[in-house]
């Protein structure tokens, strides 16, 4: 958005954005085994890696977190046995993400998950700046961990966040729209990397009782939509 209306409306957002903090509730992240294999045929492993919507903040478990749902989604779509692990946080910007890799040993994987960027809107990251933590995170996966692909799942339509006032919600929903335009053409036609278009139910009743996480539905349908993606586009050209 025009850095002159964002500077004119400051003193209203960074008040919405205080109180927001205070009022909203503090989920935790999602309860179970962060690594696990499932289905059957050829193996397919594969590291989720990121911010709460990753750690499965808004579900009880990480069954119906977008890893549980992932991983069964994959597995009956493309036959294989996948073989997941998550690596995730919540509140952690892309830049942040890396260390997580180093935290404890990785096992081998082909395809990453990347679930990044909500926190770069939130704490004002340029996406400038969050692409180049992008380029960093995909050198040390590829060139250290021997991921071959990385699937960046793009920023979720703020602007639709129930739990954000406005014009808060605008105004991250505009900082949101940025920064996913900037992914989609930085990854276009790169090789051993991809992002997608997501059109997930974010009504209110589909998320978690803060308004601003995924609730079992949308980790659901988010799920399903990153299966198709690897499937159909990712695994045939490995």
């Amino acid at each position: 958005m025009p850095l002159a209306l964002k500077l004119a409306i400051s003193p209203l957002l960074l008040a919405q954005a205080l109180h927001t903090r205070w009022r909203l509730p503090r989920l935790p992240e999602a309860e179970g085994p962060r690594e696990g294999a499932v289905g059957r045929g050829p193996a397919c492993r594969l590291l989720i890696l990121g911010d709460s919507s990753a750690a499965g903040v808004g579900v009880a478990t990480q069954d119906q977190a977008l890893a549980g749902q992932l991983s069964h989604a994959l597995a009956q779509a493309s036959a294989r046995r996948v073989h997941w692990q998550l690596r995730a946080r919540s509140g952690i910007t892309t830049a942040q993400a890396l260390p997580l890799l180093r935290e404890a040993p990785l096992a081998p994987a082909e395809v990453a998950v990347v679930v990044t960027g909500v926190n770069d809107v939130v704490d004002q990251v340029r996406p400038a700046a969050a692409l180049h933590a992008r380029a960093a995170l995909w050198q040390v996966l590829a060139g250290e961990f021997g991921i071959r692909h990385v699937v960046w799942t793009p920023l979720p339509p703020m602007h639709r966040f129930a739990g954000l006032p406005q014009p808060l919600r605008w105004v991250a929903g505009q900082d949101a729209l940025a920064h996913d335009r900037a992914l989609a053409q930085w990854a276009a036609g790169q090789a051993g990397m991809s992002t997608m278009r997501l059109d997930l139910p974010l009504e209110a009743e589909a998320l978690a009782a803060d308004g601003f996480h995924p609730g079992v539905v949308v980790y659901r349908a988010w799920g399903a939509a990153l299966s198709a993606h690897i499937t159909e586009q990712v695994l045939p050209a490995l």
